[in-house]
């Protein structure tokens, strides 16, 4: 595997005397150097007149002989005139949005608490945040296989097609190795301005126009537009020790990587960083804001667009630790640049209570145009915040719409001629009246029984992308409290439908559909049942990987919440001992398990139905036995039947079982082959099952 593609595909191409074929392999090998040379290094050794001869001759040959046609010659890249759809693909490794803040001082914060955390020291890494289509390129014996766009996180669309044609993209790498990574799409700005000049109805931004292109039909439409990438994540079977590493690795295998960047550490030789990495920038945590502001000083001058910045956390173990909410990685955040703001005054201040009681306090402002949409309300995020402003009612204020979306109040210009104070957080919730609670930074209503809780979760449960009842949206849902119909989600299951006939705008067919809605929302899988509950923490990403941990049922996580296993959850890839800690507190709430009770004898799917614990590698082909149900594996070796070895976990999931990244006490089988790592250890330690490759070809029921 170390030895590389190149010299691989060279000896196949050498070993025969086809005066054709060596002058293909010769071809493809030299214009694939010409080309990374120019995309990657930056450094191009030959003129683009010499490069387009050489293609030319190349394109003759292969038009000559198309049975010599190498998988990664560079003439794949032109794209195709056939139509293509852009069929979903689930993703194999996180693709999470990132937490944001707006200035170097809450970068450095940020970074100070990660110490204060961990109790030991942490380097960062800091990069710029390219303003263009996000994507991740999955690569197995270092082919590219599938590009699929961020989607929702969990699904995207299969874009392959598309990004093979942008040059910077290796269709190999330099060794036969599987990889996932992250990177983002770009149209430079001096190319973009030339796009632009040429069209009668100008496009917004190049950013707009990136991602446009990538979901053009043709793919050799893509190909005529000159899109661009930089990577920033690899994910690795075996994964270094930290992200620099990451990068260097990704480096070597051929990818692009954006060289303005930072490495900051209070601990690490930052004399070695800047021999090994003279284009870095390399300081201590107290330089972190002197980067910062020289990225924003210098972001008109930069060939791409970026919307900011994001700090990373060097070691990777950090991150294990650290893990992930339902929303974002707590191991990264991103800095964004100065957004769209205007000046108003602030009418009022109330506060919102949301459905897991966070109490949010809200200036309800002079209507003001920022961005081209009237803006009337603006968050305060918490009581430190608006003391941090000294915000009264009557004062004028810098109003911004952050990350162009979210509007906030960034600072006070003007004081109010009231004599107006600074405004205080109500000591009682303003739904229910119970006394709040302060955690941390938030106060909390901790009444289970606030009305506005209560409005919140029901709201949550029916909603879609959770239970996706139809006919119950938020006024359906009001409507049902208001008559005291229903006075919790369990009440969904409960209540007669038919009691609203006669009720304005409920009719016998809208009655109908409501009723079709409850009955197929019952089908929904335990993954979505799980994650509409709204338990804090508990999203989308955290029950797949408790699912695929061996949780495959509901009572096996109400007894590690009676164990308080939060060790066992920490040790899962990606969960963290923060979000474990929170999930197995709030599944030991009385109300949380009266709820879950109640829901459980109304027929909702509490447990894993056979061949759904591989949802997330699709599941059980029809005619496969289940013979892995209530299974739980994990892999590790090489294997001369599975290559890559996911292969094998799909057929475990086709076949009613679940699988996991790491060893746990929740891990039955440990599928062993050559050369395994230290999984194997660990599953002699706990008595896992230790299954060979040829015992696992005779549980499949296939040849060895």
């Amino acid at each position: 595997m170390s030895s590389g593609r190149s010299k691989g595909r060279g000896e196949r191409g050498r070993g025969g005397e086809d005066p054709a074929r060596r002058e293909i392999d010769r071809l493809v090998e030299q214009l694939n150097r010409y080309a990374s040379e120019y995309y990657q290094s930056g450094r191009p050794s030959v003129s683009d007149a010499e490069y387009d001869r050489l293609y030319d001759r190349l394109v003759e040959l292969e038009r000559d002989h198309p049975a010599l046609v190498r998988p990664d010659s560079p003439t794949r890249r032109v794209g195709s005139d056939l139509s293509q759809d852009f069929p979903e693909a689930r993703h194999r490794v996180p693709v999470l949005s990132l937490d944001k803040c707006y200035s170097a001082g809450e970068l450095l914060e940020w970074a100070e608490k990660n110490q204060k955390n961990l109790s030991r020291p942490v380097s960062y890494m800091l990069e710029e945040k390219i303003d263009g289509a996000s994507i991740v390129l999955y690569y197995e014996e270092g082919e590219l296989v599938r590009a699929v766009t961020r989607g929702n996180g969990l699904v995207g669309n299969d874009i392959t097609g598309n990004v093979k044609t942008i040059r910077s993209v290796p269709l190999t790498l330099s060794e036969e190795t599987d990889v996932a990574v992250r990177g983002e799409i770009f149209l430079p700005k001096h190319l973009f301005a030339r796009i632009n000049a040429k069209q009668e109805t100008p496009y917004a931004n190049a950013r707009n126009l990136a991602a446009g292109t990538l979901r053009r039909i043709k793919s050799s439409e893509v190909a005529r537009v000159p899109l661009e990438i930089f990577v920033y994540e690899g994910f690795f079977e075996s994964p270094p020790a930290t992200h620099h590493e990451a990068l260097e690795r990704l480096a070597a295998l051929g990818f692009r990587l954006n060289e303005n960047t930072g490495f900051f550490s209070d601990h690490e030789d930052l004399e070695d960083f800047r021999r090994r990495h003279p284009h870095w920038y390399c300081g201590t945590l107290a330089d972190m804001d002197r980067f910062v502001e020289r990225e924003r000083a210098g972001r008109p001058e930069l060939p791409y667009d970026i919307d900011g910045l994001v700090l990373k956390v060097d070691e990777l173990a950090y991150r294990e630790e650290m893990g992930y909410t339902g929303h974002h990685p707590r191991w990264a955040i991103a800095v964004k640049f100065e957004a769209p703001a205007a000046q108003t005054v602030v009418r009022n201040i109330e506060v919102q209570v949301g459905r897991t009681g966070r109490i949010t306090p809200v200036a309800r402002i002079e209507p003001v145009g920022i961005a081209g949409t009237t803006v009337s309300n603006a968050t305060l995020h918490n009581q430190e915040y608006v003391d941090m402003l000294e915000l009264a009612v009557g004062d004028a204020v810098e109003v911004s719409k952050r990350g162009d979306i979210i509007p906030a109040v960034e600072k006070v210009v003007e004081k109010n001629e009231r004599g107006n104070k600074t405004w205080r957080m109500p000591d009682r919730c303003p739904s229910c009246a119970e006394p709040l609670s302060r955690v941390g930074a938030h106060h909390f209503c901790t009444n289970p029984q606030c009305p506005a809780q209560i409005r919140g979760r029901l709201r949550f449960f029916a909603g879609r992308g959770q239970m996706d009842i139809e006919n119950l949206g938020p006024e359906t849902v009001d409507f049902l409290l208001q008559r005291g119909l229903v006075s919790d989600i369990q009440d969904i299951y409960r209540f007669d439908p038919d009691e609203l006939l006669g009720e304005p705008g409920f009719g016998e067919k809208k009655v109908e559909l409501i009723k079709g809605g409850i009955a197929e929302s019952r089908r929904q899988p335990f993954e979505t049942v799980l994650v509409s509950l709204g338990i804090p923490d508990l999203g989308r990403k955290a029950a797949e990987l408790l699912i695929g941990a061996g949780y495959t049922n509901i009572g096996s996580l109400l007894d590690a919440a009676d164990r308080s296993a939060v060790e066992e959850l920490a040790s899962i890839h990606g969960m963290g001992e923060v979000t474990g800690r929170r999930i197995l507190e709030q599944l030991s709430r009385p109300e949380v398990r009266e709820r879950i009770r109640a829901l459980s004898e109304a027929g909702l799917n509490f447990s894993v139905r056979a061949g759904e614990a591989g949802e997330a590698g699709g599941g059980r082909e029809p005619g496969e036995e289940p013979v892995f149900q209530g299974q739980t594996w994990c892999v590790t070796g090489g294997f001369e039947r599975f290559k890559p070895r996911e292969r094998a976990m799909e057929e475990v999931k086709r076949r009613g079982g679940s699988v996991t990244g790491s060893v746990s006490s929740r891990t039955t089988h440990l599928l062993a082959g050559a050369s395994p790592g230290s999984k194997l250890e660990k599953a002699r330690s706990l008595g896992t099952k230790i299954v060979s490759e040829e015992e696992f070809l005779q549980l499949l029921g296939w040849e060895g």
